[in-house]
């Protein structure tokens, strides 16, 4: 008598097998930005100790702002991994209306700050400062319903907005920030479908406005040749972009160690800011450099697994466009002080000193990491179902044991030989 075949078990898919291997991206984006918090509160306090000592009797001062900094920006976290997706549709409104306002307000003598030229802060007494650019990225990324992105009616009051805060903060003037905004905005109208012709013809009218936008400042113009070739005028516009290179060239492979840089104390500005990447280089060498590097691709990989696996089209586009905020920030940190790109004045994420860029990130981690906690919990809610769908139709399609002339003829074939 013939064995009826045996019924094998139904495949996952290759993505499924992958996303279980891998684990879910919300534990892995968590713990690479705690990992890259600590490491710059560790950075901040090497790179600024010597100048508070000297400017505020305390070593430990900026080092302690920064930590409290991470605290609240923790708090923020914390309140955005658990907030409802509906919570964050309900938020972007008033967002875009407190940021708006407050770039506005910035600009006004007696509310803005000016720091070397710029007003982009305003301050909050004892409290500190807050810089409403910071905010302005995260009220864009929730300000819209993606799926009306999708047709020029619904995306142009979209590209509005975007380029409305983008001014703003240009005017400030800050081009670094207007540039990543318009990244951000580009992100979101790519995922959310708009069509390559369009979104070609967006794309070229930011690069010809943040080309106009350059020569059109002479501070801005001197930058730009400059970062061609800093070592021009050492001692003038390229003195920055020269000294940032000078202290990576100085740190080697391994560095001078931790607390052993030069650059920072005498040399290079804004050492525990901007440039702190310059600071890690001399003092860690190319092998703290590539271990940033490798936090940030780590983020990258996470945010966008994150995106790809989001339940609805609202939450990819969230997604998608708060993970391109982190990264374009990075990339244009970093390849300012590796020379690459011109000097922005852009904080590296989660490592340089200063409150509003930490405290918004982080809230946008916390975003993230609840859009990927929400739809790890539905995959694992609809596995199960899944499961016993296929287990119930080994048999057949419908569920029903096979027709016998499938393994019932070939047995009773084989009773009959």
């Amino acid at each position: 008598m013939l064995a009826a075949p045996s019924a094998s078990r139904p495949r996952p898919r290759p993505a499924a097998r992958h996303a279980a291997a891998a684990g879910p991206p919300d534990a892995l984006l968590t713990v690479v930005v705690l990992a890259l918090v600590s490491f710059g509160l560790v950075m901040v306090y090497s790179s600024s100790s010597a100048t508070a000592l000297l400017n505020e009797g305390n070593p430990m001062g900026m080092l302690l702002r920064q930590l409290a900094y991470a605290l609240v920006g923790l708090g923020a976290y914390a309140v955005f991994a658990r907030m409802s997706p509906a919570g964050l549709r309900r938020l972007g409104p008033p967002a875009l209306a407190v940021a708006a306002v407050s770039l506005l307000l910035v600009l006004v003598p007696g509310f803005g700050m000016e720091v070397n030229g710029s007003r982009r802060w305003i301050s909050l007494g004892a409290l500190g400062q807050v810089q409403p650019s910071e905010l302005a990225k995260l009220a864009l990324a929730l300000c819209r319903e993606p799926a009306r992105l999708r047709t020029p009616r619904g995306a142009a009051p979209f590209m509005l907005v975007a380029a409305g805060l983008a001014g703003l903060v240009l005017i400030e003037p800050d081009l670094g920030t207007a540039v990543v905004i318009a990244g951000l905005a580009l992100t979101m109208l790519f995922v959310a479908g708009v069509p390559g012709r369009a979104l070609g013809a967006v794309v070229g009218a930011a690069a010809a406005l943040a080309a106009i936008a350059v020569m059109s400042a002479d501070y801005r113009r001197e930058r730009f040749l400059a970062f061609l070739d800093p070592w021009s005028d050492p001692g003038g516009s390229g003195f920055q972009a020269v000294q940032a290179q000078v202290a990576l060239g100085a740190g080697g492979l391994t560095g001078r160690g931790l607390g052993e840089g030069v650059q920072k104390a005498f040399y290079l500005p804004e050492a525990h800011t901007d440039m702190i990447l310059a600071t890690v280089g001399e003092e860690l060498g190319l092998i703290g450099v590539v271990a940033v590097l490798a936090g940030f691709a780590l983020f990258a990989l996470a945010g966008y697994r994150i995106a790809l696996g989001a339940r609805d089209l609202h939450q990819q586009v969230l997604a998608a466009g708060l993970t391109t905020l982190v990264i374009a920030q990075a990339v244009v940190n970093v390849g300012a002080v590796v020379g690459v790109l011109p000097m922005k004045g852009m904080p590296l994420p989660f490592v340089s000193f200063g409150g509003s860029n930490l405290i918004v990130l982080l809230a946008c981690t916390g975003i993230l990491v609840n859009i990927g906690r929400r739809s790890h919990a539905q995959r694992r809610r609809v596995a199960p179902a899944a499961a016993a769908d296929a287990g119930g139709d080994r048999g057949g399609r419908d569920g029903r044991p096979r027709d016998a002339g499938v393994g019932g003829g070939r047995r009773a074939a084989g009773a009959r030989g």
